[in-house]
């Protein structure tokens, strides 16, 4: 069987006396979509903060394309193809849609930021910023600036800049948080055709579309998983009902 392209064991993060993460193991296959959910205070954003590099664990290790990275920092993760977008939108509001994704690419190719030049002008970071848009359906708001974007479009705009560091593993953290119905299912349908592109592991709170997009779940309460399955199997877990789902499951 072929080794997961994100595997991680034991991993645990506390902060004083709380255990945001405690002892957390997972696996996730190349090309499949993994949601990640529970309750608030779980410990979701935690994990995916250790799985990006940006929280040091406190204990366990962290494998992702058969190297351990445990140690890494999160630039040296995503050179190795793995990104991040945020809960709340990280984006550089003053700039255009196109040197938001510009500046991404440069970003992923180790040069220096120009700040004294847009960074679209050098056609090395132009050419892919446009693509990337094209890609993502924001190439004809290429030249808007990202204040002036809808919120949806701005979620959409970071999810851009995160492809346009070439991952093979996007991290997603409640990417239609804050959306409405139209934009939340735009969004879910942008996302769909990502799906066996990359892996995604995605934190979400809306269970429709965490339904309509995972190909795994995994349910987390009190810094634990504590289920494992395809979306239809925790739907039928007894445990999850009862711990996250509110459920009383009593005959």
């Amino acid at each position: 069987m072929a080794e997961p392209l994100l595997a991680i064991r034991g991993l645990a993060k506390r902060f004083g006396g709380l255990r945001a993460t405690d002892g957390v193991d997972l696996a996730v296959a190349e090309g499949e979509t993994h949601a990640i959910i529970g309750p608030n205070g779980a410990g979701k954003t935690t994990l995916i903060g250790q799985l990006a590099g940006d929280l040091r664990p406190d204990a366990g290790t962290m494998r992702f394309g058969g190297r351990d990275v445990t140690a890494l920092d999160a630039p040296a993760r995503s050179r190795l193809g793995l990104a991040r977008s945020f809960q709340i939108t990280s984006i550089f509001r003053d700039l255009t849609v196109l040197d938001n994704v510009a500046l991404a690419v440069q970003a992923h190719a180790g040069h220096s930021f120009r700040f004294w030049r847009p960074a679209r002008a050098d056609q090395a970071l132009g050419a892919p910023a446009r693509a990337v848009l094209a890609s993502v359906g924001l190439d004809t708001r290429a030249d808007v600036l990202a204040a002036n974007l809808a919120h949806g479009e701005q979620r959409q705009l970071e999810v851009a800049m995160a492809l346009a560091t070439k991952p093979r593993l996007l991290l997603l953290d409640e990417p239609v948080a804050g959306m409405g119905l139209e934009e939340s299912q735009r969004m879910v349908r942008f996302l769909g055709a990502l799906k066996g592109r990359l892996t995604i592991v995605l934190v979400e709170h809306d269970m429709d579309v965490v339904f309509m997009l995972a190909d795994r779940v995994s349910v987390m309460v009190y810094g634990r998983i504590i289920a494992t399955g395809t979306p239809a199997e925790v739907r039928a877990n007894a445990a999850v009902r009862k711990a996250y789902l509110g459920e009383d499951t009593a005959a």
